[in-house]
C-alpha cells in the first residue's frame, strides 16, 4: 500500500478546513495530511490544532510567518513528506475544488505508473463547475500554451491536484524550483516529465469554492508566462 499524505496549504481558509479534513480522514486508505499555513489571520491554524487531538498521528501542522507563496509551501511539504518516509505525497486545495474522494483514483494511477498522477480538468473535454468562462479560457488557453512551448504530452498542465512517488519528489533538486506562484506547477510537472518519469492524467471534476475567497492574481499568470519560455532552455539533471 504504501504511506501516503496529503498536502494543503492553507491561508485564510476558516470556512473549509474542518470540512475539508474531517472528510480526508473519512476515506479508506489511511490518509494523513499536512497543512501548511500561511499566517491565517482568520485562525485557520488554530482550528487545525484543535482537530489535532481528534486525529493524533494523522493531522500535522506547519505554521509560516506570512505569506510566502504556494509553491514554496508545498516545497516545504516535500522535504517534510520525504523526511518522514511517505511513499505517495498528494497536492490538494483547502476550498472542495477538488474533490476528496478522488485522492483513491489518483493514488491508484500514481502507484501503476510509478511517476505523477495529475488530476486533470482537461483531458476529458472541460470539466470545470461555476468558472467565469473568461477563466476558464484563460485556464485552458494557458494549458495549452504549455504543452505547445514545453511538448508534454498532457492536457492539464496547470493542475494542482497530483500525487508523486516518492522517487519523484527524491529525483528533483527542490531547492532549484524557481517558480514559486501557480507556475510552480508547471515547473514540477516538466521537471519531472524531462527526468523521465511518466505524467498520468486521471480525469476529475473541478468545482469553484463556494466559501471563502480565491487566492489567483494576473501576476500569477506573468509568471507562468515568462517562466515557461525559460523553462524551456534549461538543463535539468537528477538530485
Amino acid at each position: 500500500m504504501g504511506r501516503k499524505i496529503v498536502i494543503i496549504p492553507t491561508y485564510n481558509e476558516k470556512e473549509n478546513i474542518e470540512a475539508i479534513l474531517r472528510k480526508v480522514f473519512s476515506l479508506e486508505g489511511s490518509y494523513n495530511v499536512l497543512v501548511i499555513d500561511d499566517g491565517s489571520p482568520d485562525g485557520t491554524a488554530a482550528i487545525v490544532k484543535q482537530l489535532q487531538d481528534d486525529f493524533p498521528e494523522r493531522l500535522y501542522l506547519i505554521e509560516r510567518s506570512g505569506k510566502l507563496g504556494l509553491g514554496t509551501a508545498y516545497l516545504t511539504g516535500f522535504k517534510w513528506a520525504l523526511e518522514a518516509g511517505y511513499d505517495f505525497i498528494f497536492e490538494m486545495d483547502a476550498d472542495f475544488s477538488h474533490n476528496p474522494d478522488d485522492l483513491t483514483r489518483l493514488y491508484e494511477a500514481a502507484a501503476a505508473c510509478g511517476g505523477v498522477a495529475i488530476g486533470s480538468r482537461y483531458c476529458d473535454g472541460i470539466s470545470v463547475v461555476n468558472w467565469p468562462i473568461g477563466r476558464i479560457l484563460m485556464s485552458y488557453c494557458a494549458s495549452m500554451y504549455v504543452k505547445t512551448i514545453l511538448g508534454m504530452k498532457i492536457h492539464d498542465c496547470t493542475a494542482g491536484f497530483k500525487c508523486y512517488n516518492r522517487q519523484v519528489l527524491e529525483a528533483i533538486d527542490l531547492d532549484d524550483i524557481r517558480m514559486k506562484g501557480y507556475g510552480f506547477q508547471i515547473e514540477m510537472k516538466y521537471t519531472a516529465y524531462r527526468l523521465g518519469f511518466q505524467l498520468v492524467e486521471v480525469p476529475i471534476i473541478f468545482v469553484n469554492r463556494k466559501l471563502g475567497v480565491s487566492k489567483m492574481s494576473g501576476g500569477i499568470f506573468g509568471e507562468a508566462f515568462w517562466g515557461v519560455l525559460r523553462l524551456k532552455f534549461r538543463r535539468f539533471h537528477r538530485k
